[in-house]
């Protein structure tokens, strides 16, 4: 990055590599889904199961079935068995994740993602493989089909309001598209957006999966995780930069 350009700032389409979308996914969508953070009426997705909110071409799951996946288990710290939950079928909310207490509470189903860091604390609603599906583009063609944007290839830190869905991401690794083709490298850009938005404007899902493993933090407990995606377009995003 050493011969990196300012990024430039202002509106355009952005590429995210295999595995990064699933970094926005479970920041900017999956906590807001997580069933305590919902009944809080602290998510922006409350009462609104059933709705498209994101484009036809989008789906995502939440798998603690995966085998050998970090986030995986056969049974969570509740005692419930693993299992795959859909959160976006077809670019409709689907599902919701819930412990036992807050599924009890709400009248749901228990989704097995009752998890804890230890036997210290208690179980609370928590993501486990959390995935944005592959689709049928293929990855080159993603590309190749966008004149102007930016190519996102490693997301930094970020921060995210569940309330409203709004986020701001670093971008540890970028490079500007230009005539369809992945030139120069930039330094500085933030994708700013938010999860709905964000999932409604997807306009391209490659076939090109990918998922990384991490550790996920709320209420001061830390628990094993994994991210995942394809290569997707985003057709309009804001990104923060300093240049021109």
């Amino acid at each position: 990055m050493l011969d990196a350009v300012p990024a430039p700032a202002g509106e355009t389409a952005v590429v995210l590599a295999p595995g990064m979308g699933g970094v926005l996914f479970h920041e900017a969508v999956g906590h807001p889904l997580e069933a305590d953070i919902v009944d809080k009426e602290a998510s922006v997705y409350r009462g609104r199961i059933g709705e498209r909110l994101a484009s036809e071409i989008v789906s995502g799951v939440d798998d603690a079935t995966v085998p050998n996946a970090w986030g995986s288990f056969s049974f969570d710290d509740e005692g419930a068995p693993a299992r795959r939950t859909v959160l976006f079928e077809d670019g409709v909310l689907v599902g919701m994740l819930y412990d036992r207490f807050w599924a009890e509470k709400q009248g749901a189903e228990p989704t097995a993602n009752g998890r804890r860091q230890s036997y210290s604390h208690l179980p609370i609603p928590r993501m486990t493989n959390t995935s944005i599906l592959p689709g049928d583009a293929d990855p080159d063609e993603v590309v190749a089909d966008t004149a102007r944007g930016l190519y996102a290839k490693t997301l930094g830190g970020g921060q995210v309001n569940p309330a409203t869905g709004d986020f701001v991401f670093g971008v540890s690794e970028a490079y500007l598209i230009e005539d369809g083709k992945i030139t120069g490298p930039v330094r500085g850009a933030n994708l700013i957006g938010n999860g709905m938005g964000i999932l409604a404007a997807v306009d391209a899902v490659a076939s090109d999966f990918d998922a990384r493993p991490g550790t996920c933090g709320k209420d001061g407990q830390g628990v094993p995780v994994t991210t995942g995606s394809p290569t997707l377009r985003i057709a309009r995003m804001t990104v923060g930069g300093t240049g021109g």
